[in-house]
C-alpha cells in the first residue's frame, strides 16, 4: 500500500491546526493512549497470523488486501477496488501484477463495459484467500470463546463506529453488518 499517498490523502481531509492543538479539539482530556496502543497492537497480531502464511510465497499485506476484496467480490472493477483500499492506481499495478502473474487473480474485460477490467479470484487464489481467513476466524473464536454472549455484536458495532460517518452505511452494506448495529453498541447481531 502506499503509505505516504494515504497519509497525504489523510492530511488533506483535516483541519489546519498548529502542533499541540489537536488535542484540545477532542474533548478534553488526555489522548486515549491506552485505546491506541491496544488499536496497534492488536492489529499487529491479527495480521501477522496472516502475514507468515503470505511471507512464505512472497506476499505482503497489500496482496492480501487485494486478493480479500476479490474473492469476496468477484467480477469487482479496478475502479471499485480503488476506491474499497483507498489507495492510487499507481499503488495497486505492482501488486496486482504480481497476482494475475503468478496466477492468484485473472482480469476479464467488463460484462457491461469493454473498456473496464473485471477481477476474478482463480482456483488457487481462492484457496489462498481461504487459508488466510481461516487463521484470522481462528482468532476471532479463540477471542470471543472467552468474552460474554453478545461480544461480537459489540465488537461489530464499535469497529463501523470506527469508519468515517460518510461511508459508514457502504461499509456495512458491503460487510453484511446490520443496520442497527450502526446506532446501538448494545445492539445484538
Amino acid at each position: 500500500m502506499d503509505q505516504i499517498a494515504r497519509s497525504q490523502d489523510t492530511a488533506r481531509n483535516l483541519p489546519q491546526l498548529p502542533f499541540g492543538t489537536a488535542a484540545a479539539g477532542f474533548g478534553g482530556g488526555a489522548p486515549m493512549y491506552d485505546l491506541i496502543e491496544l488499536m496497534f497492537f492488536a492489529y499487529r497480531d491479527f495480521v501477522g497470523d496472516a502475514d507468515h502464511l503470505l511471507a512464505a510465497l512472497g506476499f505482503g499485506r497489500a496482496h492480501h488486501r487485494v486478493l480479500h476484496f476479490v474473492c469476496r467480490r468477484p467480477g469487482l472493477t479496478i475502479a471499485e477496488l480503488l476506491d474499497i483500499l483507498k489507495i492510487t492506481k499507481q499503488s495497486l499495478n505492482r501488486v496486482l501484477k504480481e497476482l494475475l502473474d503468478q496466477g492468484y487473480v485473472e482480469a476479464r474485460r467488463g460484462m457491461r463495459d469493454r473498456r473496464q477490467r473485471q477481477l476474478f479470484p482463480t482456483p488457487r487464489g481462492n484457496a489462498l484467500a481461504l487459508d488466510v481467513a481461516s487463521l484470522q476466524s481462528k482468532r476471532f473464536t479463540r477471542v470471543f470463546s472467552g468474552l460474554p454472549e453478545g461480544a461480537r455484536a459489540q465488537a461489530i458495532a464499535f469497529l463501523l463506529a470506527m469508519v468515517d460517518e460518510e461511508g459508514r452505511d457502504k461499509i456495512a452494506a458491503m460487510t453484511g453488518a446490520s443496520p442497527a448495529v450502526n446506532t446501538c453498541l448494545g445492539s445484538q447481531r
